[in-house]
C-alpha cells in the first residue's frame, strides 16, 4: 500500500483529539475512541502517541464527543478521506459501523478494531483479555463479597456495545450456574460510559431494591457514578462496587472502601497495540496462533480475533502504582 500523506492537521469541530504531519511517506494511524476525554481514553492516546515516536509513524486518536455511533462513523469517514493507512476503532455498536468499515477496506485501508470480537468487515479485532475471563473475574468476586445474598445490577457502556456485553453474558452465566443466590434486580443498564447517569441509576436502585448487594461495571464511569451513589447513601460496604475504571479516577474510592476492586487491562497498552499491530500489517508481516507479538505479548488466534491474556487486577493494593503509570 502506498502511504498517504495526513491531508489535514485540525480534527472534526465534533470531535476531540489532535495529528500531527509527518513527512510524506510517513505512515499514518488512525484510531477512533468511543468518547473523547475520559481518563481510559486519555491513557489510550498516550499509548497511541508513545508507539506512534517509538516506530516513527503518525499515530493519532480521534475521540467522539459522545457515546453516539454516527459520530464514529464521520470520524471513520473522515479518515478515509484523508487517505490514513490504518484504522483501528473501539466500537459503540458494531452493526452501525460495518459499512463504513467496509468501505475502508474496499479503498485498501487496515482497518483494526479493540473490544469487537464479532466485527466483520476487519483485517483483526485484539483483546487483551478474553471475554470469558473478564467476566468471570469479576462474577468471582461479587460473589465472595456478597455471599451470593441479595441482589445485584449490571452496567455496560451501551446495550449495543460488543465486548461490554460479552463480558456481562459471562458474567451472569457464573452467577446463575454457581451463586444462584444472587439474584438480578434487573435488566442490564447502558450507562457506564457516563458518571452522572450511572450514579442516578445506583440512586434509583437503591431506592426500589432494599435488597441490592452489588453493582458490577463493565464501563470505566459506570464504577465510579455507582461508588458516589453508595457512598452519598452512607451505604460503604454495604452495597459492593466494582469493575473496570481508570485507577487514578477511582483510587480515593477504593481507598475509602467503596470500589470493592475490579479487573481490567491497561489502555495505555490497548493504545500501544493499535498502532504495533497495524505497523506489523504495513509491513506485510503474519499473525499466527500462538506467536509472540509485540505489546500483546503470546497471543491465542481464533478467526480474526487475537487473544492476549493481560489481565490487571484493581484493589487497595495494585491501585495507587497503576494510578502513578497514568492509567
Amino acid at each position: 500500500m502506498k502511504y498517504k500523506a495526513l491531508l489535514a492537521a485540525t480534527a472534526l469541530a465534533s470531535f476531540t483529539g489532535s495529528s500531527g504531519a509527518l513527512a510524506q511517506d510517513t505512515p499514518t494511524i488512525a484510531v477512533i475512541a468511543k468518547v473523547g476525554g475520559i481518563p481510559w481514553f486519555n491513557a489510550m492516546e498516550m499509548g497511541i502517541e508513545q508507539m506512534g515516536e517509538e516506530l516513527e509513524i503518525d499515530a493519532y486518536m480521534v475521540g467522539p464527543t459522545s457515546a453516539d455511533p454516527a459520530l464514529q462513523v464521520r470520524a471513520i469517514e473522515d479518515q478515509i478521506t484523508r487517505g490514513v493507512d490504518v484504522i483501528g476503532v473501539v466500537p459503540n455498536d458494531r452493526e452501525v459501523l460495518e459499512p463504513v468499515l467496509k468501505r475502508a477496506r474496499d479503498q485498501g485501508i487496515i482497518v483494526l478494531t479493540h473490544e469487537s470480537p464479532d466485527s466483520e468487515n476487519i483485517d483483526y479485532d485484539f483483546e487483551m483479555i478474553s471475554a470469558q475471563q473478564l467476566g468471570e473475574e469479576h462474577a468471582k468476586l461479587l460473589a465472595n463479597t456478597t455471599g451470593c445474598e441479595g441482589s445485584y445490577a449490571v452496567y455496560v457502556g451501551g446495550l449495543s456495545v460488543p465486548a461490554h456485553n460479552a463480558w456481562a453474558d459471562a458474567a451472569v452465566d457464573w452467577l446463575s450456574e454457581n451463586c444462584s443466590g444472587l439474584t438480578q434486580a434487573a435488566d442490564r443498564f447502558g450507562v457506564a460510559e457516563s458518571v452522572d447517569e450511572s450514579r442516578n441509576t445506583t440512586l434509583d436502585l437503591l431506592r426500589s431494591h432494599d435488597d441490592l448487594a452489588g453493582i458490577m461495571s463493565f464501563g470505566s464511569q459506570g464504577t465510579i457514578g455507582a461508588a458516589r451513589a453508595v457512598k452519598e447513601r452512607g451505604l460503604d460496604g454495604d452495597v459492593a462496587v466494582m469493575g473496570l475504571f481508570s485507577p487514578g479516577q477511582g483510587r480515593r474510592l477504593v481507598h475509602e472502601g467503596v470500589i470493592t476492586g475490579g479487573f481490567q487491562w491497561s489502555p495505555l497498552d490497548a493504545g500501544k497495540a493499535f498502532v504495533a499491530l497495524g505497523n506489523m500489517l504495513l509491513n506485510g508481516e503474519e499473525v499466527t496462533d500462538g506467536a509472540n507479538l509485540p505489546v500483546l505479548g503470546e497471543i491465542t488466534l481464533e478467526g480474526k480475533t487475537i487473544f492476549a491474556s493481560q489481565p490487571l487486577e484493581l484493589s487497595q493494593d495494585t491501585v495507587d502504582e497503576l494510578a502513578e503509570l497514568g492509567l
